[in-house]
């Protein structure tokens, strides 16, 4: 870890040789890592004491890393994770709260809180990050990042903890486009099916209505220069039934495989569990054979759905969150509220598979905010290539 960590986003594991490349295309940048993939030299430890204890020391590295290793990418320390990933507010209660540089007085969001931190500070250039329900996206819109959720299963999560395996992505923050390009071109390479510079923007007028008032009125500025760059926004819905039924399928989804994946710890050891993952823990080991079945054939239905609305060149406009980062100060009850809020908002590349990155285009009373662009499967890349092109347009 940095001997400097004024924002504690980094496990204070003593210092273990990390090689890498000499050089490569990633020669020259610092990184860090969530504490749930593999280093060789460093335990895993996924933000818990009682996985900490039984991790022993690591003699591989997870693939992910070892290729930025390889590209000549230099790594700075494992960061805090909210516990077992099962959080999006960034409050570990056995490691606790990074600071979000961008607005100290509110929270980082999670579960990837101390890579986000760790970027935000300038203690790194770039920082791996997981992303199952929000962890990647909710961060990077609160600490002013640009942040990926990839498409489902395009960059490797072996040798990485678990949380709901079918949702769970390995994503990444930078605080540049073209930093984060460079780490895009490493980990995602070219689109199998790229379609040039064209894109049909679609505004999901019912995402959009999720968000406060406030917050759509700080993002209509970069909305509206992200259609001077590709052309109008066609207006159209995405929900499918309704939000709160793409919400609790993708809650009944994740809290089965979270409980299959951490069920057997927590009942083995019954270890003390941090505020609110102790009770989303509880609530997932009820959800119901019958739930997951639905929950399935939604999924199937949705992914369905948002593909022919999207076709192969709609991206899909939207805000990250619904508003700035709440403050540090909230208390749990007005934290789940927002984070049951934002799942709304959040749930379509979760649902989907599809890619959403997030981009640091907004401020409101001095805070950070978000804007997305969701592309069908496999448009990672072209994503990432208009975000480049709307920045060198600023």
């Amino acid at each position: 870890m940095p001997l400097h960590d004024p924002v504690h986003a980094f496990v204070p594991y003593p210092d273990a040789p990390v090689p890498h490349a000499p050089t490569g295309p990633l020669s020259g940048l610092g990184f860090a890592v969530k504490d749930l993939f593999d280093v060789a030299g460093y335990p895993t430890g996924g933000g818990n004491p009682f996985v900490l204890a039984m991790s022993g020391i690591k003699q591989q590295t997870a693939p992910t890393v070892q290729r930025l290793l390889d590209a000549g990418a230099r790594f700075i320390g494992k960061t805090v994770t909210d516990e077992l990933a099962f959080s999006m507010n960034g409050d570990n209660a056995h490691f606790g709260a990074p600071i979000n540089s961008a607005a100290p007085l509110r929270i980082c969001g999670g579960s990837s809180s101390g890579s986000a931190s760790a970027v935000a500070a300038g203690l790194c250039d770039f920082a791996l990050g997981t992303d199952t329900g929000g962890s990647v996206r909710a961060p990077a819109s609160h600490c002013g990042l640009y942040g990926l959720r990839p498409t489902h299963g395009r960059v490797s999560l072996q040798r990485t903890l678990d949380l709901a395996p079918s949702l769970d992505t390995c994503g990444w923050f930078a605080r540049e486009v073209q930093t984060f390009a460079r780490v895009a071109d490493v980990l995602l390479g070219a689109d199998a099916a790229p379609i040039g510079r064209g894109v049909r923007l679609l505004w999901p007028r019912d995402l959009w209505a999720l968000a406060e008032p406030a917050a759509v009125q700080a993002l209509r500025p970069a909305a509206e220069r992200l259609q001077a760059l590709a052309g109008p926004a066609a207006q159209l819905s995405v929900a499918l039934e309704s939000f709160d039924a793409m919400y609790w399928h993708l809650r009944h989804l994740q809290g089965r495989e979270a409980w299959q994946t951490d069920g057997p710890l927590i009942e083995r050891f019954a270890p003390p569990l941090g505020p609110g993952v102790a009770e989303r823990f509880a609530w997932s080991r009820g959800v119901t054979d019958d739930q997951v079945v639905q929950a399935h054939a939604f999924r199937g239905r949705f992914r369905t759905h948002l593909g022919e609305l999207l076709g192969s060149d709609g991206v899909l406009v939207m805000p990250t969150m619904p508003d700035i980062a709440p403050l540090r100060a909230a208390g749990e009850a007005a934290l789940e509220d927002y984070r049951n809020l934002a799942i709304r908002l959040l749930c379509l590349a979760g649902l989907s598979g599809f890619p959403q990155l997030s981009m640091p285009l907004a401020r409101r009373d001095g805070s950070p905010l978000g804007l997305s662009l969701l592309g069908p499967a496999g448009s990672d890349r072209r994503l990432i290539a208009l975000a480049e092109r709307l920045a060198h347009q600023a």
